[in-house]
């Protein structure tokens, strides 16, 4: 195939060793015409320059285009060892031209030890602007499409520091097709790398908090532009009725989690309000000796509901339809996993008075990680202070989770209903809700949130984080339809 087209490439450079490497691999791909470096300090006279002590800042990104005369230009992550070649590259440009494609990235492989594994990624979809979509450590742009639209690729009207490439992928998303190539076509040296439990947090920790500020702003700008932003002003005022047998049920859907289910009963039990409440247990059929343990606690309190559903196809989602569908479910139904507790005797009382102060839909708490054995693990208190009453409901397309424990009002999460999956149930439900309700929020520990090698939040295979996030990134494409079809009805 004849290709006409050569490319620029331009390094994040974050390593001077890692970086002279990836220049000397690129230097021997006779497709490559120039090589463009983002660093604080030079690295080579070979190449071109662009000084910027923040590498992935909209005002580098600015700059690489301005110098980039080719038709296509290279990003490449210099934070890690990237071995391409000429083929492959050659792959990159041809995929492009097929579908006239704005960005293209392509599955990888991790190399260890001289061990070849496959890092497969995932399909960009409507819905994938979570600002941590993994495009991989390198993908092709059409640069002459963004010195076209440089004052849009730009666009938000402030110094993007952290954000800069975030919001240079959201606006080409605007303007073009965002393709994967599944299949491998580079190879990365492998490091040693975080968790995908720490992974999951660092977004709240608090040195990152300017960080996420400005991925806030870029990500409501693109709302804005595509007609998905929600006014905060446009939320429904909710009406409480009183025509429940209990003010409060907590909800605890269950699998085989008998050296856990006692202790969160107990939790939920010890609780002391002012109101009538229960506890609706969903037991989805264990085995292990949960139902026989539930079953005690039953006969011994008569606020415990123990549930075993007919059907036998219920995820945690599902779990939770029949539990708010009871006709014992009370005004507000407050989530409990089975793996955790509430952190003291007043959690409910927090949580149902925070319905009333604000008038809201939905109350989410704040939670502190422990060990089984109830020590608080890093990065203890997860309070996601990002959610604000002005735009919480926008950013929360950004970003993977919202915080714990949830609770509903009941006749507006019955409408709702969960999707029967057992993975981003919550998430769907809480964006629905957020998207026509205020959500309360409470930013102090009322919960406690166990991690160990037998729940759910363990650590999980590339494939299954594969799925869960283009799960979720399909939950994002809905909403924002939704959202936007929302939006044009209220302008008819």
């Amino acid at each position: 195939m004849d290709i006409n087209n050569k490319i620029a490439a331009a390094i994040f450079s974050f390593d001077k060793k890692i970086t002279k490497r990836i220049i000397s691999n690129l230097k021997e791909i006779e497709l490559v015409s120039e090589i463009i470096i983002v660093s604080d300090t030079e690295i080579s006279d070979n190449v071109n320059f662009v000084k910027s002590a923040d590498p992935v800042s909209g005002e580098a990104i600015k700059r690489v285009i301005e110098k980039t005369s080719t038709k296509y230009l290279m990003f490449i992550n210099g934070s890690r060892i990237v071995k391409i070649t000429g083929k492959a590259v050659e792959k990159f440009i041809s995929e492009a031209q097929k579908v006239n494609a704005g960005l293209v990235y392509s599955d990888y492989n991790d190399e260890e030890a001289e061990k070849i594994s496959p890092h497969s990624l995932i399909d960009y979809q409507t819905g994938s602007i979570r600002d941590d979509f993994d495009f991989g450590q390198c993908f092709l742009v059409n640069a002459e499409l963004a010195r076209n639209n440089l004052s849009d690729l730009i666009s938000v009207n402030y110094k993007l520091y952290y954000s800069g490439l975030y919001d240079f992928r959201l606006t080409i998303s605007r303007k073009s097709t965002l393709l994967r190539i599944p299949e491998p076509l580079y190879t990365v040296q492998a490091e040693e790398e975080s968790t995908s439990s720490e992974k999951m947090f660092e977004y709240v920790d608090p040195i990152n908090r300017q960080v996420q500020i400005e991925m806030e702003q870029a990500a409501t700008h693109h709302l804005k532009e595509i007609n998905a932003f929600i006014n905060p002003t446009d939320k429904k005022a909710v009406q409480f009725n009183d025509k429940f047998n209990y003010e409060a049920s907590v909800v605890i859907p269950v699998k085989n989690r008998v050296n856990t289910i006692g202790d969160a009963i107990k939790s939920a039990l010890m609780q002391k309000t002012k109101f009538s409440f229960n506890v609706i247990i969903v037991d989805n059929h264990s085995d292990d000796g949960t139902t026989e343990k539930i079953k005690k606690l039953s006969l011994e309190d008569k606020r415990v509901l123990h549930l075993i559903p007919e059907r036998n196809d219920l995820g945690i989602g599902g779990c939770w339809n029949e539990a708010i569908c009871h006709p014992e479910c009370g005004k507000f139904a407050v989530q409990l996993d089975s793996d955790d507790l509430y952190s003291d005797e007043n959690t409910l009382q927090k949580i149902v008075d925070k319905f009333y102060e604000e008038k809201c839909a939905m109350v989410i708490g704040s939670y502190r990680l422990t060990d089984f054995n109830l020590n608080e693990i890093p990065p203890g208190l997860i309070d996601h202070r990002e959610w604000t009453d002005e735009n919480g409901h926008n950013n929360a397309l950004r970003i993977n989770g919202l915080g714990a424990p949830r609770a509903f009002y009941t006749p507006v999460v019955r409408e709702v209903k969960f999707p029967n999956v057992s993975y981003g149930e919550d998430y769907a439900v809480a964006l629905a809700i957020s998207r026509q309700y205020k959500v309360g929020r409470i930013y102090e520990t009322i919960y406690l949130c166990r991690r160990w090698e037998g729940n759910t939040d363990a650590s999980l295979s590339i494939e299954k984080q594969n799925a869960n996030n283009f799960y979720k990134d399909s939950l994002r494409t809905k909403e924002i339809k939704l959202r936007q079809e929302l939006n044009r009805s209220k302008k008819q």
